[in-house]
């Protein structure tokens, strides 16, 4: 392309920039559900422990081993000397009660164990 020298060549060179500018992608549908809004803010809680509060998970597995408070999560850990349950709790709004949500279960190896029995043997402590 050949710009006559009257004419400055910065609109010439926004003109061929603009030609490489692609266009905004497509957002995806959002599911505003009730059920999408508490998946995606639970995470990897398992039924019946996600969105539960500290009293109910010291009702269910007694007084935890740790409870570290950091400014925006609880973690609660529960061991009966077989497996270890690690509960992070979150406020899911201001001015509310941080709850479950996202549980990790191990051995106290370290190695991993099947999430339901872990919780189940913790109960039964």
């Amino acid at each position: 392309m050949t710009v006559p020298r009257s004419l400055s060549p910065l609109p010439a060179l926004l003109l061929a920039l603009s030609a490489c500018v692609s266009a905004p992608a497509a957002r995806a549908p959002t599911d505003t559900s009730a059920r999408a809004r508490s998946a995606a803010f639970y995470g990897r809680a398992p039924e019946g422990l996600a969105g539960a509060d500290a009293r109910k998970l010291v009702a269910l597995f007694g007084e935890p081993r740790l409870d570290v408070r950091e400014s925006s999560v609880r973690k609660l850990q529960f061991t009966n000397g077989r497996c270890v349950l690690d509960a992070y709790l979150y406020a899911p709004g201001r001015r509310k009660e941080a709850v479950v949500a996202h549980v990790d279960t191990r051995l106290a190896s370290g190695a991993d164990v099947d999430q339901s029995s872990c919780i189940q043997s913790l109960k039964g402590k």
